[in-house]
């Protein structure tokens, strides 16, 4: 599905990857590779960040090598790991008349390749953990005052954000469902109350 701000469309993500794709949804890692590097940039740029003082006197050698992680982990997630083992990616796109338009795709239908339980448990919880682990991050350097850290901290936040909440759109299906989501969600959950009150009376 295509989910711009103007429409709607059914796509394929890759031709290639649908031909294959026949079979049901299995429980082993199907793209190993994918999940390896999935958690390779994001792990070590953390590991770096918790380590650098230890590692090197150096500020800027450790605030270069986490931000160049960070990217690698930007790029790798979004253009790579999202579509091979959940069949969701995101991007903008600059029309003719110069306007941006943020597109949200994702692969469905059961005659296309299924998406793994491993794979997508994986990349959910990477997607998920990293981005809090640097929030947390942000927070013990804010109250720290290790100041000279908040630059590479809230970049870190910025670019995994940003990857959450793309893939969030795509696994939502677009700021409409968003909106839809919540109000049906906050719907049930009054009705639910209503309901309650109403059997203990």
């Amino acid at each position: 599905m295509l989910t711009g701000d103007t429409n709607d469309e059914d796509v394929s993500l890759f031709d290639a990857e649908e031909d294959s794709g026949r079979k049901s949804k299995k429980t082993g890692v199907r793209h190993p590779v994918a999940s390896f590097f999935h958690l390779f940039f994001r792990v070590i740029a953390i590991i770096v960040y918790l380590l650098c003082e230890l590692i090197s006197n150096s500020f800027i050698a450790c605030m270069v090598t986490i931000i160049l992680l960070l990217s690698c982990d930007f790029w790798t997630v979004k253009n790579i790991t999202g579509r091979l083992m959940v069949g969701l990616r995101w991007w903008n796109q600059v029309d003719d008349d110069g306007r941006s338009h943020w597109v949200f795709e994702s692969r469905k239908g059961s005659g296309k390749q299924q998406v793994s339980n491993s794979d997508s448990r994986i990349f959910w919880l990477g997607l998920i953990i990293c981005p809090i682990i640097w929030v947390l991050f942000a927070f013990s350097t804010l109250f720290s005052f290790k100041i000279k850290w908040m630059p590479v901290v809230i970049m870190a936040v910025v670019l995994q954000g940003a990857n959450l909440y793309g893939y969030v759109r795509c696994r939502v299906g677009g700021k409409t469902n968003l909106k839809n989501m919540a109000t049906n969600y906050f719907g049930r959950q009054f009705l639910k109350q209503t309901l309650s009150k109403e059997e203990e009376s």
